[in-house]
């Protein structure tokens, strides 16, 4: 299975069961929030958000090789925030993938096609 394909399963089953393996041990992530280096780390914001949020769903709408080093995503990113009104929230963005010579992510940068604080107003909207 390519590596696009793996991205792609990934996508579907976020949270959960995440191909760690395709990342190099010190992939440099970031993304309007967070900014750090290492896999374990990044399985561990993973796993937070698989724990604190509900009803996780990451779409993909694009997957493409930018070129042989980059791997560009475009995707939404919702789920239920763990308060007690629920509100439904999302972020739409994309990722730009580096990939080593060797098929390893080496980087993995997210833009967040939305300010933090139209995502923070989310928290507070009122449903309808």
């Amino acid at each position: 299975m390519d590596i696009l394909e793996q991205i792609r399963l990934d996508y579907q089953r976020f949270p959960h069961d995440q191909s760690y393996h395709l990342y190099a041990e010190d992939v440099y992530f970031k993304d309007p929030l967070n900014q750090f280096r290492g896999v374990d780390r990044y399985r561990r914001m993973i796993g937070f958000i698989s724990h604190w949020f509900k009803d996780v769903n990451l779409q993909l709408h694009g997957i493409e090789h930018s070129s042989p080093s980059q791997i560009d995503t475009r995707w939404t990113l919702s789920w239920v925030a763990p308060v007690p009104w629920q509100p439904r929230m999302s972020i739409p963005g994309r990722s730009e993938l580096g990939v080593r010579e060797d098929g390893k992510v080496i980087s993995h940068i997210d833009y967040w096609n939305c300010s933090r604080l139209s995502v923070l107003k989310q928290l507070f909207a009122l449903r309808a």
